[in-house]
C-alpha cells in the first residue's frame, strides 16, 4: 500500500490525538494552524504556521498531504473548498459549512424529523418582542462561537440592554427546556450503512463548558436506542465520512432533542482513548484514509474530567496517579481561565 501522508487543518489537543491516532497505524501528519505555539505540532511529523486565507502556506501543506481532515469547523468553507479541489477533504467542506450556521444545522435536524428545540431567527434587536414565547432562551450567534462563547442566557426582553449585545451579527433564539441530562453520541462514519458507533455519553457542564463524561450514561433504553438511530440517521443523510459527535438534550418528560452537530472528533470522547478497543480517533484516521474497519468493543466503564485553566498544575507536579487513572496534558504554552488544559480519564 502507498505511504499515506495525512494533512490536519487545527493544531489543538484534538490535532494532537489525531496526530497520535495516525502515528499508530503508520500514518505520518501535516498540521497546518494559525497559532504559532499549537500544541500538535510536538505530536505531528510536520508543523506549518499560516492563516487560513495565506494561499501560499496552505499550497505548500496541500503539496505535502495527499488526503485533508479538520479537528475544528471555524475553518472558512472558501479555504476548505479551495484545498478539495486539489486534494480531497474529509469530511467534505459543504458539510462543514452547513454545521457551522447553527440556523442552517437545526432546520437541516428538522428536516430528519428529528427534534430540536424550539429556535427563531433573530436579525434585529426589534425581532426579540415579538418572541417573549422563546424565553427563558438563549441567544446564540448563527455562526462562531463554543464552550458558551457568543452564547447569552435571556430570561426576560429588559435583560437584552445589559447584556451589550452586537446585532450587527445574526443571532438565533433557543427556548431552554426543563434540562434533565445531556448525552452525547459519537459514530464514525465509514461509507453507505458502514459504521462503528460507540454508546452514547452522559455529560455535565460547568460555565457552559464540558467538566465532566461518563459511559454508561444513567438513561433508559428507549433515549440509548432514539439517541444512537438519530446519530446513524444524520450522518447517513450528510454522507459523512470520518466521526462525528451529536449532542442532546433530555428533558424532565424524557423527551430527546438534538441540540448540535459537531462534524469532527469530540472533547466527550476523549474517554474512547482508554475505555474502547479503538478510540474516535483512530476510528476517525481509519475512515478519513480508507483504512479497515475495526469492529468496537468496550473495555470498561469510564469518566472523563477536563482539567480547564490552574487545575492542571497539580497533574503538572507529578501528582500520583492511580493505576485506572489516565492523565493527558495538552501540553498548552499559556495557563487561561475556562481553557482546556488536559484531561484524566479513570477506568472505573
Amino acid at each position: 500500500m502507498a505511504e499515506i501522508y495525512l494533512g490536519i487543518i487545527g493544531g489543538g489537543q484534538l490535532g494532537s490525538m489525531l496526530s497520535v491516532a495516525a502515528k499508530k497505524l503508520n500514518i505520518k501528519t501535516a498540521i497546518y494552524c494559525d497559532d504559532i505555539d499549537a500544541p500538535a505540532q510536538k505530536f505531528c511529523d510536520e508543523f506549518i504556521f499560516g492563516k487560513y486565507d495565506d494561499k501560499e502556506k496552505i499550497s505548500k501543506f496541500i503539496e505535502k498531504v495527499n488526503i485533508i481532515t479538520y479537528e475544528f469547523e471555524n475553518i472558512p468553507y472558501e479555504t476548505l473548498n479551495e484545498i478539495n479541489k486539489k486534494k480531497s477533504v474529509l469530511p467534505k467542506p459543504s458539510i462543514n459549512r452547513l454545521i457551522q450556521h447553527r440556523l442552517a444545522e437545526k432546520d437541516f435536524v428538522n428536516k430528519l424529523n428529528i427534534r430540536t428545540t424550539r429556535y427563531a431567527l433573530v436579525e434585529k434587536k426589534e425581532d426579540l418582542d415579538a418572541l417573549k414565547d422563546f424565553l427563558p432562551g438563549i441567544l446564540k450567534t448563527t455562526t462562531m462561537g463554543y464552550d458558551g462563547k457568543g452564547q447569552y442566557p435571556i430570561t426576560k426582553i429588559e435583560e437584552i440592554d445589559s447584556l451589550k449585545i452586537d446585532f450587527s451579527k445574526n443571532y438565533i433564539l433557543e427556548k431552554l427546556v426543563k434540562l434533565k441530562k445531556e448525552i452525547s453520541v459519537i459514530i464514525t462514519r465509514f461509507g453507505i450503512n458502514k459504521y462503528e458507533i460507540y454508546e452514547p455519553i452522559e455529560n455535565t457542564h460547568e460555565d457552559q463548558i464540558l467538566k465532566c463524561s461518563k459511559i454508561p450514561a444513567e438513561i433508559s433504553a428507549e433515549i440509548f436506542n432514539q439517541s444512537k438511530n438519530w446519530a446513524i440517521s444524520i450522518a447517513e443523510e450528510l454522507k459523512y465520512i470520518g466521526t462525528l459527535c451529536v449532542e442532546f438534550f433530555i428533558d424532565r418528560n424524557e423527551n430527546l432533542y438534538v441540540n448540535e452537530i459537531a462534524p469532527r472528533v469530540h472533547n466527550s470522547g476523549h474517554l474512547t482513548i482508554n475505555a474502547f478497543n479503538v478510540s474516535q480517533f483512530e476510528n476517525h484516521i481509519r475512515a478519513v484514509c480508507s483504512l479497515e474497519k475495526v469492529p468496537l468493543k468496550k473495555l470498561s466503564n469510564a469518566k472523563m474530567i477536563n482539567l480547564i485553566g490552574s487545575q492542571i498544575e497539580p497533574y503538572r507536579q507529578n501528582i500520583q496517579l492511580k493505576d485506572n487513572e489516565f492523565f493527558f496534558d495538552y501540553l498548552k504554552k499559556e495557563i487561561k481561565d475556562k481553557r482546556k488544559m488536559g484531561h484524566i480519564t479513570t477506568l472505573i
